[in-house]
């Protein structure tokens, strides 16, 4: 059975998406899952936010145009049973290549859909950019499973009604008949105002049991972590932000049925 992979997305910036795909990872791994991070983006925050250098050469790039493999990318983090595909800069210039290719939309499907059958590991994550260019349409070409961040804020909704859409032109053009919606994750939840509450009520309404139970909170460290190389369950194990994405790691691997 191919380990199940789920792409991290939202085509709006600052939603969290980044620090949702490196915590639910190091989450998933502490409660003994075999985790994967797959870094798309080519800021490569992910990458360096898990203690890794961004280096030439290290990201899908060649692959994708068909040089080598996704398996001789995989690089071990200093966090057990977590590994990572980095990213860096070069995977700016893959959209144009692979725009004038053919199959343009299946390349990534083609060189991980052998990294999920080998049996290395139980789930892989993709960290997307924060577009809907030609690499985030990889994405979801290749995805089982589409995990949607979504800042507590008035326009949160706009962004994943957009997704929606095209997960469902994704279904209906074969593309990707099977992509399914993991669930919608409410982000920077801030208690002591209103507009975070009617926002998370709305999109409830909106999404029903789509939505996750736990909603992560608007935290310092939170957003101190990565510049220490590390996910917030390593970084401070007892804060708040730790607690919400153990719990959202759980219920990650419920809804899989892991």
């Amino acid at each position: 059975m191919p380990a199940p992979i789920i792409a991290v997305a939202n085509q709006k910036g600052g939603v969290g998406k980044t620090t949702t795909t490196i915590n639910v990872a190091a989450s998933l791994a502490l409660q003994g899952k075999r985790v994967l991070l797959v870094d798309l983006d080519p800021q490569a925050n992910a990458t360096s936010g898990l203690g890794l250098d961004k280096t030439e050469g290290a990201s899908l790039y060649r692959a994708l145009l068909g040089e080598g493999t996704a398996a001789e990318k995989i690089k071990h983090t200093a966090f057990a049973r977590l590994d990572v595909i980095p990213s860096e800069v070069d995977l700016c210039g893959v959209e144009l290549e692979l725009a004038r290719g053919e199959n343009h939309l299946t390349r990534l499907r083609n060189i991980l859909t052998p990294v999920a059958a080998a049996g290395t590991h139980d789930v892989l994550l993709l960290d997307c950019a924060p577009s809907l260019g030609i690499l985030t349409l990889n994405s979801f070409a290749t995805a089982d499973y589409l995990l949607v961040p979504m800042q507590c804020e008035y326009y949160a909704l706009e962004g994943v009604s957009m997704i929606h859409r095209l997960l469902n032109q994704l279904r209906d053009g074969g593309i990707n008949a099977n992509l399914q919606l993991l669930g919608v994750l409410m982000t920077m939840f801030d208690g002591r105002t209103r507009l975070s509450q009617q926002v998370v009520e709305e999109v409830r309404k909106h999404f029903g049991e789509l939505v996750f139970d736990v909603v992560i909170p608007r935290t310092t460290k939170l957003a101190e972590a990565p510049s220490h190389g590390k996910p917030i369950i390593h970084y401070d194990q007892y804060s708040a932000g730790a607690a919400a994405y153990d719990v959202l790691a759980g219920e990650v691997a419920k809804r899989l049925k892991m």
